[in-house]
């Protein structure tokens, strides 16, 4: 499973990387005149920015769903020790989970920034 988990990741990161270039070659095809000075400066901008995002969100999630996962293991030990202080230690982990889901949606607000209003993009005037 892992082997197979291995390849499919691969397989995704060749097809995001190799896709700016593929696009950049059509546009190269349908002008034949300008072939020979195609700059290729935008297509890789733009997917190191594809790639960012999907890091970026990848990692957010991964780093809310484990602590997620800890808050709420947490809470519910020791809710099973002590069941009387369910009340409190109920506000608690929501507070807590509520500060972990903050790192998802910053991961987010960096994702869409990255794709909507790349600041590289901006910076080398394409």
């Amino acid at each position: 499973m892992k082997k197979s988990l291995v390849y499919t990741v691969l397989a995704f990161v060749l097809v995001i990387v190799s896709a700016p270039f593929v696009f950049a070659a059509t546009q190269a095809a349908a002008a034949p005149a300008v072939a020979a000075g195609v700059d290729y400066t935008k297509a890789i901008v733009i997917g190191c920015g594809l790639l960012g995002a999907g890091f970026a969100m990848g990692f957010g999630a991964i780093g809310a769903g484990l602590g997620l996962g800890q808050a709420t293991s947490g809470a519910s030990n020791a809710v099973g020790r002590n069941p009387e202080a369910q009340g409190k230690v109920m506000l608690t982990m929501m507070v807590g989970m509520a500060m972990t889901e903050s790192v998802a949606i910053y991961a987010l607000v960096i994702s869409l920034i990255m794709l909507y209003a790349n600041p590289l993009v901006k910076l080398i005037g394409l």
